[in-house]
């Protein structure tokens, strides 16, 4: 399956299928034959032990830098630390970059990319449910600073996205239910269609499911499609905004839990379900029961299982890049399939908050 983000001269090629890590060899080895330049290859360590033979086949054309997939990499000592390894290496502008593992690095080695020598290109070879659906397609890359999560960052279009999806195989149970997450998120956006395929699933959706394929493509497409038509999440309203549905919330979770207590989709489905419910207090779709059954089909949590210090969480919310001019601006659902963005009064989200933080 292949689909395309159209941005003119940036545009490029999702490629989903089982073995589509060979093709994006394959990408990589053509573009080092045709520019005679280093390939400098960032991937999660987990990655590598668990996959050598296809480690080898990188490592014949591309050198190695192995990082550990924990949010606690994507920070500036993380990020100073590989700028250095690849002046060392002597990387120049017409070297390339592949980001191979989750979206943690996906994130980091594209705002690498993004940086080195004011710009170089880089694939996405992304080997999580979550980085294939979410973080990999759109160019958005960055690290996080103690402010807050992916506050410093660059817009930075990769040249092609190779999405294998016989990593899945192996993928833990609770990683492929964050990646699940992002799907549902998609569903809710702007296709009724899979959402109400992922709530017919009998048992809990997993890797065997037969609709992962076609969940998967839904997911990437839609997100071309808005990513398309705003790049930098600059409409005035929706746009690719519309793609935070749920990340407010859990952006302020992982933050004021600590970097690591929530993977990032376990957040943000506690976050769908907030949302949800901010929606309803406001007058629009009373959804939340079909999101959190939805949710659940996935082993989601739909609750935090801890308290929060509701200061630091609402300190957390005013830090959302979505908000200006000390408004608080929310992804908000109208109904299934259809989302819209809107500035809500605090005391309405401080109502919401305070029911899941207990």
């Amino acid at each position: 399956m292949k689909l395309s983000v159209n941005l003119a001269e940036r545009s490029y090629t999702i490629t989903i299928a089982a073995g589509a890590f060979a093709a994006g060899l394959e990408a990589v080895k053509e573009r080092k034959a045709n520019n005679k330049s280093k390939i400098v290859c960032v991937a999660d360590a987990a990655v590598l032990s668990l996959n050598p033979d296809k480690a080898a086949s990188i490592g014949e054309f591309a050198d190695i830098i192995p990082v550990e997939g924990g949010e606690g990499s994507k920070c500036f000592e993380k990020f100073a630390q590989l700028s250095s390894e690849l002046a060392l290496r002597g990387a120049d502008r017409k070297s390339a970059l592949v980001a191979w593992g989750g979206g943690v690095v996906g994130d980091l080695t594209g705002y690498l990319a993004a940086s080195y020598m004011r710009g170089i290109e880089f694939y996405q070879m992304p080997t999580t449910l979550l980085a294939m659906v979410d973080s990999s397609v759109g160019g958005k890359t960055g690290i996080n600073i103690p402010e807050g999560k992916n506050l410093v960052g660059a817009f930075h279009q990769p040249i092609g996205v190779f999405a294998d999806i016989d990593f899945l195989k192996t993928l833990p149970p609770r990683e492929f239910a964050a990646g699940m997450a992002e799907v549902v998120k998609c569903a809710l956006i702007g296709d009724f269609e899979l959402f109400s395929a992922i709530k017919a699933t009998k048992g809990t959706f997993n890797p065997e499911s037969p609709y992962l394929p076609e969940a998967i493509r839904r997911s990437c497409a839609l997100k071309a499609r808005v990513v398309s038509a705003d790049e930098r999440e600059s409409a005035a309203s929706g746009g690719r905004a519309l793609l935070n549905l749920g990340h407010t919330f859990a952006h302020a979770i992982e933050k004021t839990s600590g970097f690591g207590a929530y993977l990032h989709g376990e957040a943000v489905a506690i976050g769908l379900v907030m949302a949800a419910q901010l929606s309803a207090d406001l007058g629009y779709a009373n959804v939340r029961a079909e999101v959190e059954e939805t949710l659940k089909k996935c082993a989601l949590p739909v609750r935090l299982s801890a308290r929060l210090p509701m200061d630091d969480f609402m300190e957390a919310i005013s830090h959302d890049k979505k908000n200006a001019g000390g408004a608080l601006k929310f992804v908000l659902i109208d109904r299934i399939g259809k989302a819209f963005t809107q500035v809500v009064e605090r005391e309405k989200v401080v109502r919401v908050v305070s029911e899941f933080l207990g």
